[in-house]
Order: structure tokens, then sequence, then C-alpha cells
């Protein structure tokens, strides 16, 4: 492999593990890159995870169609990437995201570091709509109306969380908005994408998940609280205050832990899904963080100033979803295999 090709394939990985790095020169990142940066390919995860989740759940339902997980994915992914993209967008023409604000000093903005053109991004958007389009028309036509009544209900989600004059997140909603569509829509949804059955089980096994998309989103708006309220942003911390919008954090984290107990003892859940508690370090350092106001500065070598709590978040909910779909493999593993041996 040629020392282009490694430099190339290393500009992609870093901007799967580090889309904090604000100061990457904009003129060493390629073509790819640059989209994969601007699209914050490292927060994608949480919605391919969500996918994986739903999938996951459904090995259990007789006749599910599995292979339907892979649109699915696919479907998620680029619906988180189009709002990913459409924040940016709006934020960037409404005169939020200004050199000064927390979002362009985090990391690469797409349009105000010039890393692609306003029209550029338009395509981009409009791409991945007919893409999402087509994807929502083939499990309309798998599994009937209900299965465009949750596409509708996502995409007018994702239009009021950012597109809208006002939008959910300006309004102190935007924490309500990631919890319900990264949780029960998401994996309760894509649980009946794929089985044609709804299943208020799965459902409900999507709801620590989505109180860790909302931790993530609630992590954020701390660390923008103060730019927020001088632009007239009303997100929840800034409606409720500091103090309350960090115990609202961990009270988040840790219903996380508690609800997949109660549903592991409610049978609703594999035994196996106590992995996550060996997440638990992690969300002891969310909760230690959130016990304290944000400081005023960056420690020594850390990246991503002047996101704070955001991180924290971030890092707990990406080792908590691998430690989820892990523990509800093992769990499938053991019902469809090892359990049916010992047994017969």
């Amino acid at each position: 492999m040629s020392d282009s090709s490694v430099s190339r394939a290393r500009l992609w990985l870093d901007a799967l593990r580090g889309f904090y790095r604000h100061q990457l020169p904009i003129e060493s990142l390629d073509p790819v890159s640059r989209w994969l940066y601007a699209g914050r390919l490292l927060i994608l995860v949480i919605s391919a995870q969500a996918a994986v989740i739903a999938g996951l759940l459904a090995l259990s339902y007789p006749g599910a169609e599995l292979w339907l997980v892979i649109p699915l994915l696919f479907g998620f992914v680029i619906a988180h990437a189009i709002s990913n993209l459409s924040n940016d967008y709006f934020g960037f023409v409404r005169g939020h995201d200004t050199p000064d604000s927390p979002r362009v000093r985090y990391t690469i903005h797409p349009l105000a570091h010039g890393v692609v053109k306003k029209e550029s991004l338009r395509a981009a958007l409009a791409i991945l709509g007919a893409a999402s389009l087509l994807i929502a028309l083939f499990f309309t036509l798998e599994r009937g109306l209900a299965a465009a009544i949750l596409f509708v209900v996502g995409i007018a989600i994702l239009y009021l969380y950012d597109a809208a004059p006002t939008s959910l997140k300006a309004i102190g909603l935007g924490e309500l908005a990631a919890f319900l569509v990264g949780g029960p829509l998401m994996i309760g949804g894509g649980y009946f994408c794929v089985t044609g059955h709804f299943s208020l089980s799965a459902t409900a096994a999507g709801v620590p998940y989505g109180l860790g998309i909302a931790s993530i989103l609630g992590g954020k708006h701390l660390d923008q609280a103060q730019f927020d309220r001088e632009h007239s942003l009303r997100t929840l911390p800034v409606l409720l205050g500091d103090r309350w919008s960090r115990l609202l954090n961990q009270a988040a984290v840790l219903l996380m832990y508690l609800l997949i107990v109660v549903l592991v003892v409610a049978r609703r859940l594999s035994p196996f899904a106590l992995l996550v508690l060996l997440n638990l370090p992690a969300a002891w350092r969310v909760l230690k963080a959130c016990s304290l106001p944000r400081p005023d500065g960056a420690p020594a070598g850390y990246i991503g100033w002047p996101l704070w709590f955001h991180r924290f978040n971030l890092i707990h909910n990406r080792r908590f979803g691998w430690l989820y779909i892990l523990g509800l493999s093992l769990g499938a593993v053991w019902t469809l295999v090892v359990s049916p041996a010992l047994h017969g």
C-alpha cells in the first residue's frame, strides 16, 4: 500500500474517532474525509448502534426477516447524517454558528471552515433525502401504512428539531426529541420494520438507549448554555439553569442502568443485557463531572474545548451501546443455539 493510501486511510479513521480535532488543516483533507467530517461520522455510530439493537431484539421473533436490518441501518445512518448537515446548514445561514460559537470552536464546521461549499451541502442534503425516501418507500411496501407513519413522524421531528423557523432545541425540547427518536422510535420502530410486529418489550428496551442519546445532547447544551443565553436560544439548560440541568443529566444516566435491571427482572430482556453494568465506571465519570459546574478553561492537553459535559456523555453512551449489543448478542446465542442444544 502506498504512503498516500495509508495517509488517506488514517484521515478516514480519524474522522471516525476524532472529529473534535479543530486544528486539523483543512487543506490536508481529501474529498472523502471532508464529507466524513462534515457529516460528523463519529456521532453517526449512535444510529448504527440503534439499528443493530433493534435487529438483535428481533431475533427472538419467529419469522423475522433479519436481512431487513441492512436497509434499516442505512436508513437510520442517513437520517442522522441529514440531521447533522441540516443542523450545521441552518446554524450557519441563520447566523448562530459564528466564529466565537462553541460549534465552530470545538471541531471542523463544513461551512464556517470552508470544508464544503453551501451549494454542495444543499446538494448532499437533497441526495440523502432522496435516499431516505426510497428506503421509506421500500419499508412501506414491506410493512404497510404503519411503516409510512413511522417515517413521517421521524421526518417531522427531524425538521422541527433544527430546520423549523422555531426549532425544538431552541424552546427546550431538543433533549425530548433526541430521546424519542433515538430510543422508542428507532429501536421500537426498527423492531417493527424487521418483524412486522409492534412490541412493547422492544420499545421499552429502547428507552435506556434513548436516555443516553438525550444525555449526550443535554451535555452539549450545557456546554453551550452561556452562548445560547446570550443569543436568545432557549435550550433546556437555559430554561432550567446549570444546576438543575446537571442533575437531570445525572438522573438520565442512572435511569439507563436502573431500567435495564428492571427489564431483566421482568424478563423483558436477557440477563446477558446486564453486561452494560461493566460501563458503570464511565457512568461514574459522567456523574462526577456533572456534580460540579463546567471548568473555566480546558485542562492541559484537552481536545474538543469548549465541550466538556458532552464528551463525558458521548464516550459513556458509545460504550453503553456496544456493551448492550454484546449482551443482546450473547442472549440470542444462548436462546437460539445453546439452550436448545442443552435440552435437545
